[in-house]
């Protein structure tokens, strides 16, 4: 039987700033347009950090009884390695996802924006169709695209529309912004992966592309979620200060290029995690100083 710690290992908190990331963004835009809600805000995170332990539990399980897992080169999986049964796994995504629905529940009971919910069973089925079910779309190379859309757009924008009743155009960036470097943390565990991945038959973005394009690629989502805050200087020119993350962008962007082993890309899944919340600070930092 899985030990705690394993379980820990087994949530991957490496990915949670790609939860937190959006929250944070989202929040800091409604506080730009002076509708900023303190228990709206905690709920969203709640919603978005119960959701990523929870599907990156389904992603384990799934794998695991597909043999994705077998002979991967990284963190601890709980049913690849055996530490775990599958059922144990499974219902722990389950009993996440269903923690998430409550908290959303929620959040749609105080905005009385009941469409949302909507939204939310979208969130749950694209959380387990990643890699669960007949046809997984992660299978497919399809996962960088519902990164994107549920970690970037939905949960930004979500964020903001739960406090404000609207959104704006420093929310879109952001949002685009935050759901690009989400991407670019999947783009780098998926170029690690492409022997296991191609041998699995799991024909992700990374395996489409190829390592050198796929690795291209990861560079190119960081720069353009980076530089994307220029649209917003002429009015907010605070945004700016994002900028100044540039230079912590230029090792893992060159260990993505240069690293050879597969165990060297292993460092640049937490230097994206933390860039993912770095920039959501410094967004969040620039819409709030353009505020007061």
């Amino acid at each position: 039987m899985a030990t705690a710690a394993q379980w820990i290992q087994g949530a991957r908190l490496r990915t949670l700033p790609a939860a937190i990331a959006p929250v944070l963004i989202g929040s800091a835009a409604a506080f730009e347009l002076q509708a900023f809600k303190l228990p709206n805000a905690i709920l969203a995170a709640l919603v978005a950090l119960l959701l990523q332990v929870g599907v990156n539990y389904a992603n384990d399980y799934s794998d695991g009884i597909r043999g994705t897992d077998e002979e991967r080169v990284g963190p601890l999986r709980l049913v690849g390695s055996g530490v775990a049964k599958p059922e144990q796994v499974k219902w722990a995504a389950f009993g996440l996802f269903g923690l998430a629905m409550l908290c959303g529940l929620i959040l749609v009971i105080i905005t009385q924006a009941w469409w949302l919910i909507l939204v939310g069973i979208g969130c749950v089925l694209a959380a387990w169709g990643y890699t669960g079910g007949k046809n997984p779309y992660g299978y497919m190379g399809l996962g960088d695209v519902f990164v994107f859309v549920f970690f970037g757009l939905v949960a930004t924008l979500g964020t903001t529309y739960t406090q404000a009743g609207q959104v704006s155009l420093a929310a879109v960036v952001g949002a685009i912004g935050t759901g690009l470097i989400a991407c670019a943390l999947l783009m780098a565990n998926n170029v690690r992966d492409i022997p296991t991945d191609t041998a699995a038959g799991k024909r992700t973005l990374a395996v489409r592309l190829g390592d050198r394009h796929a690795r291209e690629s990861y560079v190119l989502m960081l720069g353009v979620a980076i530089l994307l805050v220029i649209v917003l200087a002429p009015t907010k020119p605070w945004m700016l200060i994002v900028l100044l993350l540039i230079p912590a962008c230029l090792m893992p962007a060159w260990l993505m290029i240069n690293g050879k082993k597969r165990k060297s890309l292993i460092p640049v899944l937490k230097q994206t995690g933390l860039i993912n919340l770095g920039y959501s600070l410094l967004f969040s930092l620039g819409l709030v100083l353009t505020r007061i």
